[in-house]
């Protein structure tokens, strides 16, 4: 069955998360979508072995979100991560894999992943992930979320850009992705774009440890001040 048919041939829910699953190894990329077909909020799609493979795949197919490899012969998951956010700003990308390196973890956020998690983290930790990056989360498996955090920090002035302070300040008063996005005149994938940046820069895994790094180094204001 090809990726295309696979999605062709189970009626999708419109509200499901549409998927496609990258990983060179056809035994572990039919574990990853054997893990994840009794989903009810989210459907396979379509699946590639490498990262020039999941291009072609994201032209064709309807996608939210990719579960991408790292390390691929040909082109690889950092590689592939980059161009396809820069053709499809709206498809998320979560890291899946088993290397956990300061510049594996590094590089993947910077080409634009939304999440990095391991393939030994139980069945519940992908599906939590899955779930919180398509709602606009920055995903850290804990011992990345860890490593991230051990990095030396840059100084509050450094860290993040106005636009990026300005966006951190509203997640802080409670606004959704969304509504940022009209606040602010610019696309909810913009918004999300800009998240998983200053998630990177201040090394948090999710919105609420995001904004008490920030309001404890003086970059943003507690809400009400």
């Amino acid at each position: 069955m090809t990726a295309k048919q696979r999605g062709d041939d189970v009626p999708i829910e419109q509200s499901a998360i549409r998927i496609m699953v990258v990983d060179d190894h056809p035994i572990v990329r039919a574990g990853i979508i054997a893990a994840l077909q009794d989903l009810p909020d989210a459907q396979i799609v379509a699946e590639a072995a490498d990262g020039a493979q999941a291009l072609v795949e994201a032209e064709r197919t309807d996608l939210d979100l990719v579960l991408m490899d790292l390390r691929m012969p040909g082109m690889d998951g950092v590689e592939a991560t980059r161009r396809l956010r820069a053709r499809t700003p709206g498809i998320v990308v979560v890291v899946f894999t088993t290397y956990e390196t300061d510049e594996d973890i590094l590089s993947a956020i910077e080409a634009g992943a939304a999440g990095y998690l391991l393939k030994a983290a139980p069945r519940r930790e992908l599906v939590a992930g899955i779930r919180a990056a398509m709602d606009g989360q920055m995903t850290l498996a804990p011992s990345v979320a860890r490593v991230l955090a051990g990095r030396p920090q840059h100084s509050a002035g450094e860290s993040l850009s106005p636009r990026e302070t300005q966006i951190l300040q509203l997640v802080a008063a409670g606004r959704s992705n969304a509504q940022i996005a009209t606040e602010l005149f610019i696309s909810e994938a913009t918004v999300k774009t800009h998240l998983q940046r200053l998630f990177a820069k201040l090394g948090s895994a999710n919105r609420a440890q995001a904004v008490n790094t920030a309001i404890r180094r003086g970059i943003i204001r507690p809400t009400g001040v």
